[in-house]
């Protein structure tokens, strides 16, 4: 789904900085025939403090009044394996924290830092917004790791949604499900082990009944919501409510 989001933010004038383990060759050629500015940084976030200070940097040498808005997008995840917790291997849960929740922290910390002056604050158009998920609220078997982090964005996003609004220039924050998607993760969940996740048939029958959205429907989805003028006014939110 980042992306389908990201191909869908590339307007006319607008600036985006992807981060991700790899660079997409196709994303480029389509933000220079949309009239976009892209930069795409290959890094991986379990190094949070590294993608942290990349992204400090480089918002504190743009000028600050030549955004009408700024957005951070925290949508990384690193799935862990569908098992009960004692038998996921320690290493890979560190990897998931660290992804899906330490790096959103720094990346949040540092993005209403860099910013903190900026005419789109002063404006009430700097936004962050977290992917979360149904898991974040409602717990499952064998995927503790994964709602720990989603339930982390959830009340890291409460907690911030109060201190914005003692600030001067608030920024607006928002931990929003984006429904069930048809990616990598379904295709995962869907080939784990029944005897070692009881919930893996609700998971397949999600797929074969059709309910599964396209990451561009869901991507259209997310931006539709991010584009709202009530943005932020919940900080914990769904696109299906």
């Amino acid at each position: 789904m980042g992306a389908a989001m990201a191909e869908q933010l590339l307007q006319p004038g607008a600036t985006l900085v992807c981060l991700s383990r790899t660079t997409n060759a196709g994303l480029a050629e389509k933000a220079a025939a949309a009239g976009a500015t892209l930069e795409q940084w290959a890094l991986d976030l379990a190094d949070a403090a590294g993608a942290a200070r990349r992204v400090e940097d480089w918002l504190a040498a743009q000028p600050g009044d030549i955004f009408d808005s700024a957005t951070l997008i925290n949508n990384a995840a690193a799935l862990t394996s569908s098992a009960p917790l004692e038998a996921v291997d320690a290493q890979e849960l560190a990897r998931a924290l660290r992804v899906g929740l330490e790096a959103p922290l720094l990346l949040t910390s540092a993005f209403l830092r860099a910013t903190a002056t900026w005419r789109a604050r002063r404006d009430g158009q700097c936004k962050v917004l977290n992917i979360s998920s149904g898991l974040g609220r409602s717990a499952m078997a064998s995927q503790a790791g994964y709602c720990a982090v989603k339930a982390g964005l959830d009340h890291f996003s409460r907690s911030v949604a109060l201190d914005q609004a003692n600030m001067p220039h608030p920024a607006r924050i928002v931990s929003l499900a984006p429904g069930v998607i048809d990616t990598d993760m379904q295709v995962q969940l869907r080939a784990g082990d029944p005897a070692l996740f009881p919930d893996l048939a609700r998971f397949v029958e999600l797929k074969t009944g059709g309910h599964l959205d396209s990451p561009a429907a869901a991507a259209a989805k997310v931006i539709a919501y991010l584009r709202r003028s009530d943005f932020g006014t919940q900080p914990v939110a769904d696109v299906r409510g």
